[in-house]
């Protein structure tokens, strides 16, 4: 009798500790991601970042996340001594937990990045890339952080669309030349047991894909489509506001340049989503801030060279009329017979009134430098048909003629194949499309905004392009 009710008992204790584990598997557990994408340098709203999610933090367990691009586009940021190192600074003083790796994190260059992984008091991941011996300390593919009493995964994946037949993110390839990137879809299979490994309640996509992708080029659609091991994609490289379930994942994006903070909250019961509430707050009708943090914005806005002006716009200027522009600029200034740009490194709209230096930094963000080449007229045609990619120009008239290109001088009078031209261009474009250009292009000491400042300083400093047509694309 003794060895049946000893039996017994072990029995029941068996039976009330697996009724206890089953109970706190099932307890319902609550979390909120707050999460930014493509910020590009702007630091004026994160003083009111910090306030929301400090009041938050107040409530429920909180994780802070980044999709990627923190770098280029705001002066402030990209012209500091030390390259990015405010973004860094007020993310630290939010309480940042991860990021993934943008393709414009890369665009100071390797040592600027290394320094900046180092400064962060949060994790940047990436699965896609390695550092190689750069010196730029090398990313997890995934980290896992635990909150109150959840663990969740976070998987960094990073766009490698930046060259035609390279694999590299979209960013100067001078600047990746020594790192090596993977596509997406050939090393997110690796992970698929990756949340039972790490025995996560989450296993989320922190990715910096872009929200579908092109050609054969994986982007967040995808990535839900053929991997259902997600229970969450947060993205970017879009600026889009996304708010969509495909494959039953939910896929967020916030847009860009910090005009909104995305919100999600999450009830998480037996290691999946069972609730997911996703709110965009628009952090310009958003009032409250932290003072001490705005203060420490301020100082690094207070920056008087940028506020010089050196020109006037008599309207506004769209992108495109920006072009014109642009292209102006660099050819009257470089002085050579043709220029072009390519329309992703025109970064903004000129206002209109003044001009100060702060808006071309923020029109030319990059640091690209300049170049000038002699290419003839075939040379240049067959650039523009083998990119097929879409480019403003100044200095020529270019016409397609069915499936042949013409280009004319300003007199419209067609230049003949052999004809040598004197071509300026920022070097980002001579990096991506090297096949179609000479060796032996000058190196010039100005950068490509250095360029425009110049031109508006010193040969003309009014702009007004009611209208433009120097665009061409095949």
């Amino acid at each position: 009798m003794k060895t049946i009710r000893t039996i017994l008992l072990v029995l029941t204790v068996f039976l009330l500790a697996c009724s206890k584990d089953k109970l706190i598997e099932n307890t319902t557990k609550n979390l909120t991601i707050f999460f930014v994408n493509d910020v590009h340098g702007q630091i004026d709203n994160f003083a009111k970042v910090k306030h929301i999610i400090d009041t938050e933090r107040e409530k429920t367990n909180v994780i802070v996340a980044a999709s990627g691009d923190m770098f280029s586009g705001n002066p402030v940021v990209d012209n500091h001594p030390e390259k990015g190192f405010p973004i860094i600074d007020v993310m630290n003083q939010i309480g940042f937990d991860i990021s993934i790796l943008g393709n414009h994190d890369f665009d100071y260059g390797t040592s600027a990045l290394k320094d900046r992984i180092s400064q962060s008091d949060f994790e940047w991941i990436c699965a896609n890339v390695d550092m190689e011996n750069t010196g730029v300390p090398q990313t997890n593919a995934y980290s896992t952080i635990s909150v109150g009493d959840l663990k969740v995964t976070f998987l960094g994946l990073v766009e490698t669309g930046g060259k035609p037949g390279d694999v590299i993110p979209s960013t100067h390839p001078w600047k990746v030349k020594n790192f090596t990137f993977e596509r997406a879809e050939t090393i997110v299979w690796q992970y698929e047991q990756t949340k039972k490994v790490e025995n996560s309640d989450l296993f989320i996509a922190l990715s910096h894909l872009g929200y579908s992708g092109y050609e054969d080029e994986m982007g967040d659609v995808q990535l839900a489509q053929q991997n259902n091991f997600f229970d969450m994609i947060i993205g970017g490289h879009n600026h889009l506001l996304i708010d969509e379930m495909v494959n039953n994942i939910p896929i967020f994006q916030s847009g860009g340049y910090l005009k909104y903070l995305g919100k999600i909250e999450l009830t998480v019961n037996n290691k999946s989503i069972q609730t997911a509430n996703f709110e965009l707050i628009e952090l310009e009708n958003y009032i409250e801030y932290d003072s001490e943090l705005k203060a420490l914005i301020d100082d690094y806005n207070d920056l008087p060279y940028l506020q010089e002006v050196i020109g006037y716009s008599h309207q506004f200027h769209e992108r495109n009329q920006v072009g014109c522009f642009y292209t102006d600029a660099m050819r009257l200034q470089m002085n050579v017979d043709v220029a072009f740009q390519n329309t992703g490194g025109i970064r903004s709209s000129l206002d209109e009134g003044d001009i100060t230096i702060r808006e071309i930094y923020e029109i030319e963000p990059f640091n690209n430098g300049t170049v000038i080449y002699e290419m003839t007229v075939a040379e240049i045609k067959e650039f523009l048909v083998g990119t097929g990619s879409g480019f403003y120009y100044s200095g020529l008239i270019i016409k397609k003629i069915g499936d042949n290109i013409q280009i004319n001088d300003l007199q419209n009078r067609e230049i003949p194949d052999d004809y040598l031209l004197r071509v300026g261009i920022n070097d980002y474009i001579p990096a991506v499309h090297d096949f179609y250009f000479p060796d032996n292009g000058q190196v010039q000491t100005l950068s490509a905004a250095e360029t425009l400042i110049a031109y508006l300083k010193n040969k003309n400093s009014e702009v007004n392009y009611i209208s433009c047509n120097q665009y061409f694309r095949y």
